[in-house]
């Protein structure tokens, strides 16, 4: 049999700048991969993940040169954010996808929440990609752009011991919806809801992976390229969809 030709390569993001937050490790590193094998200029957002966000972008330079950029601020730093927009733009000359990934995820036991704990949670996953979309809005008006907003399955049923994030999640999802309808018609904003796709970084017995993956209709956890394809497909692939919430996980979150 004669060889087979290569596979085109497809780019349908060719050209368009996108900016991830979080997006030095786990979902948000990957989310970095998707869309700059799709064509994308990508900026690289981290917090304290300095090194490993300049590793990424050195492996991105090494097939695309001058096609990355890594920026450091701390998203519970109102005036940093139109800093992180205006780096941006400078870097690239404009914006077309915001892809709000950053997170934080612990327990929060009733009884034992502090506010410090209300406004680091509610602080990033749900003030900073209001006023991190705020920020970028003119320039997403401008390329008529979207915004993708990673949420959590557990934004519609809350999860144990975790009031508050489930709590900042529900509002995001609220969020996306109320910002497909301010920033239409020029710009889209849809939001991804993982299931398990990564165990959580503080670890989790067995016996409870064991129960999660048994209540899931597909019977295993999903990967950050499963985030990652959805995103893609809503960026690239999704013109007419605008305020939308797509849960990823494998069928849990209608077998709870």
């Amino acid at each position: 049999m004669p060889p087979q030709p290569d596979a085109p390569v497809t780019t349908p993001l060719a050209g368009q700048i996108a900016l991830v937050t979080g997006a030095a490790r786990r979902v948000g590193a990957e989310i970095v991969r998707t869309l700059h094998a799709a064509g994308a200029n990508v900026v690289i957002h981290c917090h304290r993940s300095v090194t490993e966000a300049k590793l990424l972008a050195t492996q991105l330079e090494q097939q695309r040169p001058g096609s990355t950029a890594v920026l450091a601020a701390d998203l519970l730093d109102d005036g940093e954010l139109p800093l992180l927009i205006e780096a941006a733009q400078d870097r690239f000359g404009g914006l077309n996808l915001l892809i709000n990934n950053a997170s934080t995820f612990y327990p929060t036991p009733l009884g034992t929440i502090s506010a410090a704990q209300w406004n680091d949670l509610i602080g990033t996953n749900l003030r900073a990609p209001l006023f991190l979309t705020q920020a970028a809005a003119p320039l997403l008006r401008r390329s008529r752009g979207a915004v993708l907003n990673i949420v959590d399955i557990h934004g519609q049923r809350p999860l144990r011991d975790h009031a508050v994030y489930s709590t900042a999640k529900a509002g995001l999802i609220m969020l996306t919806r109320a910002l497909a309808r301010e920033l239409g018609p020029e710009v889209r904003v849809n939001g991804v809801a993982p299931g398990a796709i990564l165990w959580p970084e503080s670890g989790m017995d067995a016996e409870r992976k064991a129960k999660i993956q048994a209540r899931t209709p597909l019977a295993r956890h999903g990967s950050p390229a499963d985030i990652a394809r959805t995103v893609l497909f809503f960026a690239a692939q999704a013109p007419f969809i605008t305020g939308q919430i797509l849960a990823v996980d494998g069928g849990r979150s209608i077998s709870w």
